[in-house]
């Protein structure tokens, strides 16, 4: 194997994008690929203009590609020696292209300036363009544009005008499946099966982290099994069998991948504990390395690994079903998030489904709203199952959607918190005089002095809300819908006098947003969808940890809202765990007389309300009439 590497010759996978952009050429369209960076698109193109013996003019899109770079310009030395004569003029990318029957390939095109993109509107309709004092230039025949963009990276680009994606199709191009991720890896490092395995499982479980908004590409298993095989050489043992393996292994991890993954906005962790976590979850500490894939696997155990199954060639495999051991292992084992859900699972729960979903990867947000009018709650839980579908498209299409949904019933719900106010009184010479409380200090002297005086006057009345989102064995389907429309409205909800935190818990606490923090409310809903229940339910601890965050605050009142259905089934009784808590509001989903009874008694002895409720639309107003 040699230090240095280079992208393969030849696609691996991607047979249907290849078949869409292969037609689109041959049919004059201009088209652009859409994906984020590693999946591919630029070795597709390339592959595809190699087959059809058309040459690629490249150009490299970013905040400096000005018009006169994109078109080209006049030699100033042969302007002044010759004038404005076609022989001055140098062409640039796109006369290049035109003239020469290429494909221009405009990458990272959100990066490119609106006055660059402007001058391809005529290209692209009448692909055609006119250029000062050089006159009319036509592209001839065998004249495409193809452009790139990375739409997840929201870091130093724009939304592309409407009157250039108009006249575009678009591809959309996704990670590969572990098999074909193993071949590319393998392809460019002749490395051994099982640093590839073990690479390419790491990698992919970085794209489905909670704490991760973006994960690496398979550039980055590439990366790690170069480094991880200089490395154990440099160490003086080979394979991943060797003494301090593992400790390499971490090594060339950090090294590859901590810089190619971003931590969502609003978590404290560092991208070194986020790949630590994911190491452990497929190396542990003692444990032997993982086994290697067996030749033509497809996703089997790395997507196990890696929560997700990848851009494969058809629908996922269903040999686990909701009751297996294995399922019930992955839903003790994984925290926070359960086991996928299949497309056939979504199709015997969800009446609906196969018109919002009619095809592998796909989701009909028209066909969604139908459902959404009819029957808010079915279509709640449909979306909530759809954001951890088996399906890598449709579950990422589910999650963008979901926060879109349940912010918007969060927005239209939520309090309008203007801080409750209250009579107070001070000694600054500043509202009404009250009388009694002055005559009880005044010394008798004539004219008070002014310290004597007491004055009342309202004022705003700062509070501090933490919300506590049960996570254990009840949360599923509608009550995770209902979970992410509260936290929307709780975090749409804080201002200057209203301070908010969000916590989730089972058997242990995790916190999502701390209090006074702000976070992204998409990334706060998108977290919050992946929720599904497991484990023990411990209150005590919950309220615990939900008062920690309320005493770091200097809020004159501190408030816990409490989404549960409060049968504690681990630890202390929730009742010895108020102190230091001035106001317990319950909220309880899906609500059983059982259930009620609990909430309720919890709630008279924290100082609140309990409230249930049993719809979608039930939130809002149970936040106002709590938060107002």
């Amino acid at each position: 194997m040699t230090a240095e590497h280079a992208p393969p010759t030849t696609v691996i996978g991607l047979r249907r994008e290849r078949e869409v952009l292969t037609v689109a050429l041959q049919t004059n369209r201009h088209v652009v690929l859409e994906g984020p960076p590693g999946t591919g698109k630029s070795t597709l193109l390339r592959s595809i203009a190699a087959d059809v013996g058309q040459d690629v003019v490249f150009v490299e899109g970013n905040a400096e590609l000005t018009p006169g770079r994109l078109i080209g310009q006049y030699d100033p030395a042969a302007v002044m020696a010759e004038g404005y004569v076609p022989s001055s003029f140098t062409d640039g990318p796109l006369l290049t292209a035109m003239r020469g029957s290429g494909l221009l390939y405009l990458e990272e095109l959100n990066r490119i300036p609106e006055e660059t993109l402007n001058v391809l509107i005529t290209v692209l309709t009448e692909n055609e363009i006119t250029v000062p004092r050089l006159g009319h230039v036509r592209a001839t025949a065998g004249f495409r544009l193809i452009a790139a963009m990375n739409p997840f990276d929201a870091i130093g680009t724009a939304r592309v005008g409407q009157a250039i994606a108009d006249r575009m199709c678009r591809v959309v191009l996704g990670y590969q499946d572990a098999a074909a991720e193993r071949a590319i890896v393998g392809a460019v490092t002749g490395a051994d099966p099982s640093p590839i395995g073990l690479a390419v499982r790491l990698v992919r479980a970085t794209r489905d982290h909670r704490d991760l908004r973006m994960g690496s590409s398979v550039r980055g298993a590439i990366d790690l099994v170069v480094l991880l095989d200089g490395l154990l050489r440099m160490r003086g043992g080979y394979g991943l069998s060797a003494d301090g393996a593992r400790e390499t292994a971490r090594d060339a991890m950090h090294a590859a991948l901590s810089g190619r993954i971003k931590v969502t906005e609003g978590v404290e962790r560092s991208p070194e504990s986020v790949l630590d976590e994911i190491l452990a979850d497929v190396w542990p500490e003692d444990g032997p390395p993982p086994e290697p894939a067996e030749p033509g696997a497809d996703a089997g155990a790395d997507e196990q690994a890696a929560g997700g199954s990848g851009k494969g060639e058809g629908p996922p495999s269903e040999t686990a079903g909701p009751d297996s051991a294995s399922a019930l292992r992955r839903d003790r084992a994984g925290g926070g998030q359960r086991r996928q859900t299949s497309r056939r699972e979504m199709q015997l729960r969800h009446d609906g489904f196969d018109d919002v979903s009619p095809q592998v990867g796909q989701l009909d947000e028209d066909a969604f709203a139908v459902v959404m009018a009819e029957d808010p709650d079915a279509a709640a839980a449909m979306l909530v199952d759809m954001a951890l579908a088996t399906d890598r498209d449709l579950r990422a299409a589910a999650r963008r959607l979901a926060c879109r949904v349940f912010i918007q019933v969060g927005r239209v719900g939520r309090a309008r918190s203007r801080g409750t106010r209250r009579l107070v009184h001070d000694r600054r010479a500043e509202g009404d005089l009250d009388l009694d409380r002055t005559l009880d200090r005044w010394t008798g002297s004539w004219p008070p002095a002014s310290e004597d005086l007491v004055t009342r006057s309202w004022t705003g009345h700062r509070r501090a809300v933490c919300l506590l989102v049960d996570s254990s064995g009840s949360m599923n389907g509608l009550a995770v819908a209902i979970a992410a429309v509260a936290a929307a409205g709780v975090a749409l909800a804080a201002d200057e006098k209203l301070e908010t935190s969000v916590l989730t818990f089972s058997g242990q606490v995790e916190v999502l947003q701390r209090q006074g923090q702000h976070r992204v409310v998409e990334d706060l809903v998108g977290q919050l969808v992946t929720l599904r229940g497991h484990g023990v339910t411990d209150l005590a601890a919950a309220l615990r940890a939900a008062r920690r965050e309320l005493l770091a605050t200097g809020a004159d009142e501190r408030v816990v809202v409490l989404l549960s259905d409060c049968l504690h089934t681990s630890g202390d009784a929730p009742e010895s765990a108020l102190a230091g808590i001035d106001r317990l509001e319950v909220l309880y989903p899906l609500p059983t007389p059982e259930v009620e009874e609990a909430a309720r008694a919890l709630a008279a002895r924290g100082g609140g309300r309990a409230l249930p409720v049993r719809t979608l639309t039930d939130i809002g107003p149970a936040l106002s009439r709590l938060l107002g």
